[in-house]
């Protein structure tokens, strides 16, 4: 059976970005999309229907059609699938993305209009994220820990973080499954495990290989 995933970059790239993730999910099985934005420039209603177009054209063919998230990328993931009742099965994972909201978005917010600038039309859902997900897609997240990136310098982040996005601001009600590596939060586009980790939710909605006793990254 066919399974299509669409990766979605975050806030500030483009989808040449997830060109190493591309190549690995490929060599995963996969048959690989990726969805083009511009972040800031694009309405998020507009960012929303060509993705749904997108999603209900692979449909077409049949199989899956699964969403890969980066940040910003997760939430409008999220977004895209909340309440819809015309897209194909298939799961979602975000990569960093802060489903709770983003202190650091929120600290851009108060530079004034040049903060308001950088977040773009997504501002509120960045700053403010969800509730929880109770959506008809099962959410699949991992986290990265290893604090180095730019929102770091710029912001104060509480706790356990990749540089930009805390590990708490990932924690959201719902998610089917959660983990944590070792890795920054552009890293966990270019880490090998998170796209073995990403291959393995998408096929049997979980991190870990129950078969083998294995265990995910803390999670």
């Amino acid at each position: 059976m066919i399974e299509h995933v669409i990766l979605l970059h975050g806030l500030w790239m483009r989808g040449f970005a997830l060109a190493m993730l591309h190549r690995r999910m490929m060599e995963a099985g996969f048959r690989i999309h990726r969805f083009d934005y511009l972040s800031v420039a694009n309405t998020q209603e507009r960012i929303l229907e060509r993705l749904h177009e997108r999603m209900v054209e692979l449909a077409e063919s049949g199989g899956a059609v699964h969403l890969v998230g980066h940040s910003l990328g997760g939430l409008l993931a999220l977004q895209v699938c909340h309440g819809a009742v015309d897209l194909p099965p298939g799961r979602v994972v975000c990569l960093g993305s802060p489903l709770r909201g983003s202190a650091a978005a929120r600290e851009f917010s108060g530079l004034g209009r040049s903060g308001e600038v950088l977040l773009g039309h997504n501002r509120d859902l960045l700053e403010k994220g969800f509730e929880r997900w109770d959506g008809p897609r099962e959410v699949g997240m991992i986290a990265g820990r290893s604090p180095i990136g730019l929102g770091a310098v710029l912001a104060h982040i509480e706790g356990e973080h990749d540089g930009t996005v805390a590990v708490s601001e990932t924690r959201l009600p719902g998610l089917a499954d959660h983990c944590v590596v070792d890795t920054s939060h552009t890293g966990l586009l270019f880490s090998a495990d998170v796209a073995r980790l990403t291959a393995r939710f998408l096929r049997e909605g979980r991190f870990a290989d129950a078969a083998a006793g294995e265990l995910p990254a803390t999670g």
